[in-house]
């Protein structure tokens, strides 16, 4: 798909809650999914809710309200496309993830979340190592959901290329119960409940929901039941405790990629998955304790704690005859995870040169313990296997990572219209594998390792007028080899691969916000050059390895426009054009051949260089409302020689629902159609798929309807 050279002028615009509306209206909004007009947006910092107009960087706020409306409320890519510099991808697939990656960090994964850090009700949803998994977000109980783009993105630490936050709704006023149903196309259902309200010192909020689907393509069914509960308590010293708990339960079937041979005869076939039954169930439940505590006008404290476990069984489609190697860990992969941490984190309001300084400083660990085991996919012998069934054991270890991480921030006005904000955050990162699967030829592939990488920040805003801020901004991030990529050497000698180094980013943004005729504008024009980017090197016996791939490069520049009347005209627009390209030629071949070569210059795969996002609608807190969506990309490549790509495409969609306050009730219904003109396009790529399926399919046209009714007593 071609796209307009000229940057193309672009809105993200979620349904806002106004900071001065009324109780009632504001009780309203949240009973049957209405949102009121555009008002001011906060967004949360290490020092407290910041006005998003206030902030240095590429920040956007989506409100639940807005997630929920007309839509079938399961995935984070149902509402956040609208973000510029966000690409995020429902690759029907509910056994791999989403794929997520913010102006390029990301894209590389083929499973997972890597490369973007991923936090719910302020716990790490991504691990030590750098990857997490967006499955225990539960979007019926959502209060908004924060991007973070840009420089300061690495302050959170090890794969912070963008930050993803998720927050939970506070229970408020007399007891509330909700429920809300949806169906959708390919046997696909979602229902939820949820008790909600405060009572004197005390705010509780319980959520549980359950989804189902046949899955678009065959063989991707899945199911999953979700729990999350937040409780709050005010204390007497006016101190206050918060626990947050949430579990989740997923079982998967993965239809796997298809080539472009298995594409082109029937987009949703999945001969191969079938075959080997792949399929993955996920077993989590984490807590977490906040205690904030205001020591005195200008001085505060915030204690974090959290633990968790996760339990996961995957059988892959890895051949027998490749699982006869003597280094191959099997086809059917078992992790059980424990995971905590802590964070501890003081602020202070003070005077420097007699003007007003912010500063917060604070001390972050966080810890997992893997029992990671590998298996044979197959009983029987190579030639006759009975396949997708557990087999002999053929991996087994204890891995261990943990980080401590000490970091710093501090935001001087130092004039009446100049702000200057800097902070530090020193990351170690420790790794420890154990191996006790040491048979023959498999060597022992125990070892250490530790990263360390100091990341300043800084950025320097100018508020040129009282409706116009300029800014700019750098920083330094890294990201760290994950367990997984770490497991194993390119040369096939025991071990961990000590030659794989974390990749390395330097960023600089100039950005501006205005507020326009009642809207929002917001431009960002930014670089990045990213040193030892972390590519694979081989996928040779059921073992996949990594290397470092010399500079990259990502320069891009994102414009949104955010606007609602008072008539509830809502206008949502957002533009993304990002230049991704590997700055040095490397070999994607160990050992390296002429077919391998990667030259300077090629596009990295999995990113988009140009994204469209637009709706228009009429939305009014009550009645009958409607709208319509566009969304389109560019092309995208699939592998790091830029030999497969998949093209670029536009789908529309159309969204009409009906709302009302009765009496106590609220209630509200709605019915969409998606992919409007039943467009046949990919929806995602599998990076470097070593069996060259590469292509994951989107489904065509598809519908969804839904309702809800929520009493307050």
């Amino acid at each position: 798909m071609k796209f307009p050279a000229a940057p193309t002028a672009c809105l993200l615009l979620a349904a806002w809650f106004p900071a001065q509306a009324q109780a009632q209206e504001q009780d309203q909004a949240r009973d049957t999914g209405s949102a009121p007009t555009l008002g001011e947006i906060t967004v949360s910092t290490p020092a407290g809710p910041t006005p998003l107009f206030d902030v240095a960087g590429s920040v956007d706020r989506v409100e639940g309200a807005a997630m929920r409306d007309s839509r079938l409320g399961v995935n984070l890519s149902e509402s956040l496309s609208g973000v510029p510099g966000l690409q995020i991808q429902n690759r029907q697939n509910y056994a791999q993830d989403l794929q997520i990656s913010i102006r390029g960090f990301g894209a590389r994964s083929t499973f997972g979340v890597r490369g973007v850090r991923l936090y719910v009700d302020g716990i790490p949803a991504t691990l030590p190592d750098g990857q997490g998994q967006t499955s225990n977000i539960d979007i019926g109980s959502v209060d908004h959901v924060e991007v973070l783009r840009g420089p300061f993105s690495a302050l959170y630490g090890n794969s912070s290329g963008g930050v993803v936050q998720s927050f939970t709704e506070t229970g408020e006023g007399p007891p509330k119960l909700g429920f809300s149903m949806a169906a959708a196309s390919f046997g696909t259902t979602r229902t939820g409940v949820m008790a909600s309200g405060s009572s004197g010192a005390v705010d509780y909020l319980l959520s549980a929901g359950r989804f189902e689907t046949d899955g678009y393509r065959d063989h991707s069914a899945a199911d999953r039941d979700i729990v999350n509960g937040k409780f709050g308590l005010a204390l007497d010293d006016g101190s206050r405790l918060t626990l947050v708990a949430n579990s989740v339960h997923l079982n998967a079937q993965d239809p796997l990629g298809l080539t472009a041979e298995q594409y082109a005869l029937n987009r949703r076939s999945a001969a191969v998955a079938t075959q080997f039954d792949t399929r993955k169930s996920v077993d989590q439940a984490q807590a977490g304790l906040t205690y904030e505590r205001r020591l005195d006008g200008d001085n505060a404290l915030r204690m974090m704690v959290y633990g968790g476990e996760r339990k996961t069984s995957q059988h892959q489609a890895i051949p027998p005859s490749a699982q006869s190697s003597p280094t191959s860990a099997g086809g059917v992969i078992g992790l059980d995870r424990d995971f905590g941490g802590a964070d501890l984190r003081w602020i202070s309001q003070m005077r420097l040169a007699d003007r007003p300084f912010e500063l917060v400083a604070g001390l972050e660990y966080n810890k997992l313990r893997e029992h990671r085991t590998g298996y044979e996919n197959f009983l029987g012998p190579v030639a006759r296997p009975v396949l997708g069934v557990q087999g002999r054991l053929r991996r087994n270890e204890i891995n261990e990572v943990y980080n401590l991480d000490p970091y710093v921030q501090g935001n001087w006005r130092f004039a009446d219209r100049w702000t200057l904000e800097a902070g530090v955050r020193r990351s170690s990162v420790d790794f420890d594998s154990q191996d006790h699967y040491i048979v023959g030829a498999n060597g022992n592939d125990s070892g250490s390792a530790r990263y360390t990488e100091t990341l300043p920040v800084a950025s320097l805003r100018y508020e040129a007028t009282r409706d116009l801020a300029l800014y700019t901004s750098v920083g330094r991030g890294f990201e760290t080899p994950t367990l997984n990529e770490l497991s194993y050497r390119p040369d096939g000698q025991g071990g961990l691969n000590f030659a794989l180094q974390p990749a390395v980013n330097d960023s600089v943004e100039l950005g501006a916000k205005a507020r326009l005729a009642g809207g929002l504008l917001t431009a960002a024009l930014f670089k990045t050059r990213t040193s030892d980017e972390i590519v694979t090197a081989t996928n040779i016996g059921g073992r996949a390895t990594f290397q470092n791939a010399g500079s990259t490069t990502r320069d891009g520049f994102e414009l949104a426009w955010q606007h609602e009347t008072e008539g509830h005209w809502r206008t949502q627009l957002a533009y993304t054009w990002l230049d991704a390209r590997y700055s040095d030629t490397f070999c994607a071949t160990v050992p390296c051949t002429a077919a391998g070569l990667v030259p300077g210059g090629n596009r990295i795969p999995g990113i988009a260089p140009q994204a469209l996002f637009a709706s228009y609608g009429w939305v009014p807190p009550q009645g009958w409302r409607a709208g319509t969506e566009l969304r389109a990309l560019s092309s995208i490549e699939a592998n790091d020689r830029n030999t497969v790509s998949a093209p670029g495409y536009a789908v529309v969609a159309l969204f009409a629902g009906y709302v009302m306050q009765w009496q106590r009730w609220g209630l509200n219904a709605f019915a969409r159609i998606d992919n409007l003109f039943d467009r046949q396009y990919i929806g995602s790529v599998i990076v470097n798929e070593g069996n060259a399926r590469y292509y994951e399919p989107a489904p065509g046209r598809n519908w969804t309807i839904g309702m809800g009714a929520a009493y307050r007593f």
